[in-house]
């Protein structure tokens, strides 16, 4: 395991927050009703994102949208490589998506495969009208093996393959932050 040599802050608290806010702005730009728009966050940090998001576009237009949480691990297409025993979470979907605008929320887009995987969980729960992405961070076109992306980017950021970005979430103990990790012995 290479340990981690640098590590830079490239959104905090604060940035999160605006970051979520600009989202709901640029969502209720482009829709002219929120009335068939849910929202669906990919486990663990696009949920946490999810429900941020909620709320915020809940305070421009007072109705809360129809907000679940998506697991993919049995629909990865590396599923096998993760071990013998992938660790399964809940998905959580307690509304019809059928001819609803869904919006996929989750933190980092990368390689497209995540998102792949979690259009394919959707379809299992119905046939919704359109998929949108929304994503805190895109790590890059350059970075990307499927054609996938995002309608809503709250941040892009260049990243060579082997550094990693680290979303840290209040819910799970952290403080708000998005930290891109460099691995020690990286020359790019």
């Amino acid at each position: 395991m290479n340990p981690k040599k640098d590590k830079k802050v490239i959104l905090n608290q604060k940035d999160m927050e605006q970051a979520l806010k600009e989202i709901a702005r640029q969502i209720i730009s482009k829709h002219k009703s929120l009335e068939d728009i849910v929202l669906v966050g990919i486990r663990t940090g696009g949920a946490f994102l999810a429900f941020r998001l909620r709320d915020e576009l809940s305070r421009e237009d007072e109705e809360k949208q129809p907000t679940g949480v998506l697991d993919i691990n049995l629909y990865r297409d590396d599923w096998t490589r993760i071990g013998p025993n992938p660790k399964l979470g809940s998905t959580e979907i307690p509304f019809s998506i059928d001819d609803k605008i869904v919006i996929l929320v989750d933190d980092v887009l990368f390689t497209g495969r995540t998102v792949r995987a979690a259009m394919d969980a959707l379809i299992d729960f119905g046939r919704p009208k359109r998929i949108e992405l929304a994503v805190l961070v895109d790590r890059g076109e350059e970075q990307r093996e499927l054609p996938i992306k995002a309608n809503y980017v709250a941040k892009e950021w260049q990243t060579s393959g082997s550094d990693t970005i680290n979303v840290y979430f209040k819910e799970q103990g952290f403080h708000d932050r998005v930290v891109v990790e460099e691995k020690e012995g990286d020359l790019s």
